[in-house]
């Protein structure tokens, strides 16, 4: 499983802060939202896509993202290899997750908001939505 990170940068002067990420290549995004998890117990898992590729940037705060990649998208075995990653918003990182992967994550800081972009119509990622049990392949 290739997960690509792509690394932001900053300039400073005396005028501000400005951060950019001048190597992401935004062509195929259809869409974008933000979710703010209500605390940093609550878990959003197990959702994949076949076609969907997503981008997750950490706008405030931190967050913990598994990754798996189903063997099977209707009865996938339970012991499959998991990456995960830890994204904060000071490490200015756009994490690439490709189509066929199915995510997890968590907030670790409370307040924090993670902007997820798509790119498929929000029409065409229900028609590609699978959802598998939260304790399948990771022990929150």
């Amino acid at each position: 499983m290739n997960v690509p990170l792509i690394k932001g940068q900053n300039h400073k002067d005396n005028r501000g802060n400005l951060t950019f990420f001048n190597d992401f290549d935004m062509t195929p995004i259809r869409r974008f939202y933000i979710t703010e998890p209500i605390d940093t117990h609550s878990i959003r898992a197990w959702q994949g896509h076949k076609k969907e590729q997503k981008w997750f940037y950490v706008l405030e705060g931190s967050f913990k993202v598994i990754l798996v990649e189903p063997d099977d998208w209707d009865q996938p075995s339970k012991d499959l290899p998991y990456k995960k990653f830890a994204l904060h918003a000071n490490n200015n990182e756009i994490l690439n997750i490709s189509a066929g992967i199915a995510t997890g994550f968590q907030a670790l800081e409370p307040c924090s908001k993670l902007m997820i972009f798509s790119d498929v119509t929000l029409e065409q990622s229900i028609a590609d939505d699978y959802r598998f049990a939260k304790g399948l392949w990771y022990k929150w």
